[in-house]
């Protein structure tokens, strides 16, 4: 896939195939098509398990064939529940349509289509996101087959406890609903360090993902580490290293709005997204 340079803010298990989804709540045997992009006719079966979409994913972005930016908006409808924060992935997204049509998104057949609910994971052992998410899938024209929920500052002043109920609730969800992929997601960074509360619930989040083999954005990685590798743990959701970062390679990275943030955070957050939308049709990611 061909894509233009960034200018001015215009701006996990191997998968198999490309998944056939059913509508919401049907109990079907998920059956993927053996195309990682070439023109292979296999047919098997397969169980979507552990994906982990972090800043490695950023770098990854410019890999995603175009066959499987195909795939990603003929085969996802996503419902995304979220606030200001869990916004910067839209917007980035709306960032990389600017650079590259073929990234469109809720523009009618042919672009990819997500749901917007204006709401996010809450605070401690709130489940109110529980009840909308089942509101939407229980609804006999649903056609959503990927859910996922941000954080607002839920995650910063969360307790293992509060941690532990979010956690379950999505995993009670996914048994209940086996026809639809459920992402999991860390919290923004607060500035708090490896010492602070914020820490520990994002490594509790991804402890369980990585033992159980669930699909994690990690919002909270995604912003800790710039394109060259540099490690910010300190850092908050404003992304103060954005602004050096684009002052060191020229680039005029202001030119857009970000929600509490610099427009490259959301620039990088919505690369790291299409690239799990890849993964989830059945790219292996390289």
């Amino acid at each position: 896939m061909k894509k233009a340079p960034f200018y001015a803010c215009l701006c996990l298990s191997l998968l198999a195939g490309l998944l056939l989804f059913a509508r919401c709540g049907d109990d079907n045997t998920t059956t993927a098509s053996s195309n990682n992009g070439d023109d292979d006719d296999d047919t098997t079966t397969v169980v979507l398990t552990g994906m982990l979409a972090d800043h490695n994913a950023v770098a990854a972005f410019d890999l995603i064939p175009d066959t499987i930016i195909t795939k990603i908006k003929e085969d996802l409808n996503i419902y995304y529940g979220h606030t200001s924060h869990g916004g910067q992935i839209l917007s980035g997204m709306a960032l990389l349509r600017n650079q590259d049509i073929a990234l469109n998104f809720n523009s009618g057949p042919g672009t990819l289509t997500y749901t917007e609910f204006g709401d996010d994971l809450g605070h401690n052992g709130d489940t109110s996101w529980v009840i909308a998410t089942r509101d939407e899938l229980e609804q006999p024209d649903c056609e959503f087959n990927v859910v996922m929920w941000s954080w607002c500052g839920g995650a910063s002043d969360n307790t293992e406890a509060g941690i532990n109920i979010y956690l379950n609730a999505m995993s009670q969800l996914e048994d209940e609903y086996p026809d639809v992929i459920f992402i999991y997601m860390t919290g923004h960074l607060d500035g708090t360090g490896v010492d602070g509360n914020l820490y520990q619930r994002n490594n509790q989040i991804r402890d369980y993902c990585d033992t159980n083999d669930k699909i994690l954005f990690d919002f909270a990685d995604i912003e800790s580490y710039d394109p060259d590798g540099n490690y910010y743990p300190d850092e908050t959701d404003a992304c103060g290293w954005c602004y050096d970062w684009c002052a060191d390679v020229n680039n005029d990275c202001d030119d857009c709005s970000c929600a509490h943030s610099h427009c490259f955070n959301c620039y990088i957050k919505g690369k790291a997204f299409w690239w799990l939308m890849g993964r989830m049709v059945g790219w292996d990611g390289q």
